[in-house]
């Protein structure tokens, strides 16, 4: 698959259009701050009122009220969760049928014998939404790890009413994102008890986890459905460079660690190259890595030319990129709010139609994009 700008140069001679070169201001939209003094938020969903729901890594779980621009006391009821490197509490998720049942799903770094692991814990928001009843741990990533890194950790519901949970390889056990016996750099599948679904790709394989969906994934970070297929879209982090975009399907292999566009951080090469027989190829990579971190897919009525498109943040890069889909494919990249100067942790469209995004930082931000 060719870099991004040599992509850009293959579309424009086939004649179909294209966004403007990589990097350039196109279409700013303007940034409001909607709220301030969030610590490190890392994940965030709308509430039915038009409240906003985040999620802060060091663990706590707050409202934001957008009219009043402020943040709520933190909810209760949450589980143990530690913070720690890059865990924390991180993705969240509301049950398609919050309206009814009122929970919410958490992504969140367990402490547990071996290490720490990334587990989702479910829970019934009560009725002041100042606490969470009924909490229970549905999954837990097997094995431990003994580092800090790469827990992964979006969620996202499928149109059948199940759970994706993106993982990481844990930052020191890469090769295990190959081995099917265990849950490191994997897309898991399961119901909203925890159960597995029937219909699994590995359910019936005496060597394999049957929560798996897909696997040899590095470190997740963005997942998303597409707003016309219901398929789901997942966004990872490379080492330098091979950050990814893939659509992850059942039981299909994405290659980490064995092929990359990557190379190692001391600069030796990782794996056995770009392609191998029986590995899926990145619908969109990028080099130098960005570290993408979040991903949606703009269906509103704001900003009309952007409906379709697929957005993701950026934290190393401090930017938002704006990826223009055509058949399922990835065809430009415009990359936007550079002059910010924000790690850009997760974005997401607003029942408003608004672009809202969450800043990395210990005095971090929610914005909001709107037209100018």
């Amino acid at each position: 698959m060719p870099r991004p700008v040599t992509l850009l140069v293959l579309v424009a001679l086939a004649g179909l259009p294209t966004l403007p070169a990589l990097g350039q201001p196109a279409e700013e939209p303007k940034v409001e701050v909607v709220a301030r003094g969030l610590v490190n938020p890392w994940g965030m969903a709308f509430l039915p009122d038009g409240r906003a729901l985040v999620t802060e890594r060091p663990g706590r779980l707050r409202i934001v009220n957008l009219r009043a621009g402020a943040a709520g006391a933190p909810i209760t009821g949450l589980p143990p969760i530690a913070a720690m490197g890059q865990g924390g509490l991180l993705g969240l998720a509301l049950d398609p049928d919050f309206a009814t049942t009122r929970q919410v799903f958490l992504c969140f770094a367990e402490s547990r014998d071996g290490g720490t692991g990334t587990s989702v814990f479910r829970g019934r928001l009560s009725a002041s939404f100042a606490a969470l009843e009924e909490g229970q741990v549905i999954f837990r990533q097997m094995p431990a790890g003994n580092t800090g890194r790469h827990f992964g950790c979006r969620l996202v519901f499928g149109r059948d009413g199940t759970l994706f949970i993106t993982l990481g390889d844990r930052g020191n056990m890469e090769k295990e994102a190959q081995n099917l016996a265990n849950h490191i750099g994997k897309v898991i599948r399961i119901t909203k008890d925890g159960t597995v679904p029937p219909d699994n790709p590995f359910v019936n394989r005496a060597d394999a986890k049957p929560e798996i969906w897909s696997y040899g994934h590095r470190n997740v970070q963005g997942a998303t459905l597409h707003p016309e297929t219901g398929r789901l879209y997942t966004i990872e982090h490379g080492a330098r460079g091979g950050d990814e975009i893939n659509q992850p399907q059942a039981g299909r292999n994405y290659g980490w660690p064995v092929i990359t566009y990557g190379i190692d951080y001391s600069g030796a090469k990782i794996g056995e190259g770009t392609r191998k027989a029986g590995m899926e190829q990145p619908l969109f990579y990028w080099d130098p890595s960005i570290a993408p971190s979040g991903a949606m897919f703009y269906t509103g009525d704001k900003f009309p030319k952007w409906r379709g498109h697929l957005f993701t943040g950026a934290l190393a890069g401090q930017l938002l990129a704006r990826l223009e889909m055509r058949n399922g494919q990835v065809i430009g990249e415009t990359r936007m709010l550079e002059r910010e100067g924000d790690r850009i942790r997760d974005v997401v469209q607003g029942p408003d139609g608004y672009i809202y995004l969450l800043t990395d930082d210990r005095e971090g931000k929610l914005l909001r994009l709107v037209p100018r």
